[in-house]
């Protein structure tokens, strides 16, 4: 019995190590896929399925004891975020003047419909970092917001390259970023007054594999000016 048991262990170990390589080498691809002028455009279109695999994968480890009452929030928070996104684009009133481009797929109302589940995939993310910490409350929603923030101040960099969004006149206004804080803020208010605690062991590692991804990025655009 305890040999079966070892060999089940190995098992998951092995698993769980070859997911998490998988994760870092297609946003490494990732990376050099996008830097190179040649290649760009066909990773630009992939963009929306590494979004997808990568939320694929943390729903299938996703631990936590929360049963429907995730879905039901997470699945409000798609959609709250979706119609802000709407509204912002449309109007200007919320994030600043932007437009969307191809690089996130399908539009609908000239949003794409994957830029709700990025605000889903972010949100979940940043959580369970907190997560990880004995810390209260108020603490885990003011970190995780403000790690989404330095996030997209980093991403915003990115986007016109990828053909994601881009800013009237290139300027990101600072309303974008109070914006997204206040988002964030209630967002993940809403998940902690749920009772939600996120356990995910795939979770970190997916969004600081994001975050570097526009991070190198980033620096690659600038130092190619």
């Amino acid at each position: 019995m305890s040999l079966i048991i070892n060999k089940i262990n190995r098992f998951s170990l092995n698993r769980e190590k070859n997911i998490k390589e998988f994760i870092i080498i297609l946003y490494v691809v990732g990376i050099f896929g996008t830097a190179i002028p040649y290649t760009r455009d066909i990773f630009i279109i992939l963009t929306p399925f590494i979004l997808l695999i990568s939320l694929f994968i943390l729903i299938n480890f996703h631990t936590s004891e929360a049963g429907i009452k995730i879905w039901l929030i997470f699945g409000a928070i798609f959609i709250a975020s979706y119609l802000i996104e709407v509204a912002g684009v449309n109007t200007g009133s919320v994030f600043g003047t932007y437009s969307y481009g191809k690089g996130l797929g399908f539009k609908v109302m000239d949003t794409p419909l994957l830029i709700g589940l990025n605000w889903v995939l972010l949100v979940y993310c940043t959580a369970a970092v907190f997560d990880k910490f004995k810390v209260n409350n108020i603490i885990k929603i003011s970190g995780a917001s403000m790690l989404m923030v330095i996030y997209d101040i980093i991403m915003e960099q990115v986007a016109p390259h990828m053909d994601m969004w881009s800013f009237d006149g290139e300027i990101i206004p600072l309303r974008n970023y109070i914006s997204w804080f206040a988002l964030a803020i209630i967002f993940h208010s809403v998940v902690r007054l749920a009772g939600i605690r996120i356990t995910n062991k795939f979770a970190p590692l997916v969004f600081y594999c994001q975050a570097g991804f526009f991070l190198v990025l980033l620096v690659f655009f600038k130092l190619a000016e």
